[in-house]
């Protein structure tokens, strides 16, 4: 028997579905492949990103349009892509003309829009983590930060905490470096994408503050 939705999954699932009827009617690109990352839930966003960061073997920040290409080839979204979609795509984040794209700056313009108090307690959750201030957040450091005791694995007794700490983390691992740690940048991604997904600016500080035990 499937077990019933909890209220943030049965959120994501309803962002999930309104990208799904919305983007059909996208006309933007930059819009349409936002759409495309909600689509596939609150990591979509996060996956891309993950992508394209283990793409910068200099750590540059900057991707060829090769790379770009390639990294939208591998994670699927090129399939709902047209050849003109991806052209006018690099055009609009390559600003200088220098033929290579900022992925860091591509990020930000499909992250949904985030109002000032969503960034703030994101922010005060991340920095709550980070407790060497180093801006990189490992297992040991969600320990005792991240509430898992009202997780309904944790619940019911099927996953220990350490078990819903590790799954966590490893959310930020798929289709990306597997280094067992979660960046700033990874983080705002992933909350980017939950963030879309509540509709009212109090139940997302709630949820936050419920999580992290702000």
């Amino acid at each position: 028997m499937p077990r019933p939705l909890t209220a943030q999954s049965n959120n994501e699932l309803q962002m999930r579905l309104r990208a799904q009827s919305q983007l059909p009617l996208a006309t933007d690109i930059l819009n349409k492949i936002r759409l495309l990352c909600l689509q596939r839930g609150a990591t979509g966003i996060l996956g891309l990103g993950r992508m394209f960061r283990r793409m910068d073997d200099n750590n540059s920040g900057d991707l060829s349009r090769e790379e770009f290409i390639k990294g939208l080839n591998e994670t699927g979204l090129h399939e709902q892509l047209t050849a003109d979609d991806v052209q006018q795509l690099f055009e609009i984040i390559d600003t200088d003309n220098s033929g290579t794209v900022n992925f860091n700056e591509f990020l930000k313009h499909i992250r949904p829009p985030l109002s000032a108090c969503r960034i703030s307690i994101i922010e005060k959750a991340f920095r709550k983590m980070d407790k060497t201030g180093d801006g990189v957040v490992t297992y040991e450091d969600l320990k005792g930060t991240y509430n898992v005791k009202s997780h309904p694995d944790f619940q019911n007794g099927s996953k220990t905490e350490k078990e819903i700490l590790t799954r966590f983390l490893n959310v930020f691992e798929e289709g990306g470096i597997q280094d067992g740690q979660v960046t700033w940048d990874e983080f705002l991604d992933y909350y980017s994408g939950v963030s879309a997904s509540i509709d009212e600016d109090l139940y997302f500080d709630l949820m936050m503050r419920h999580a992290w035990k702000l």
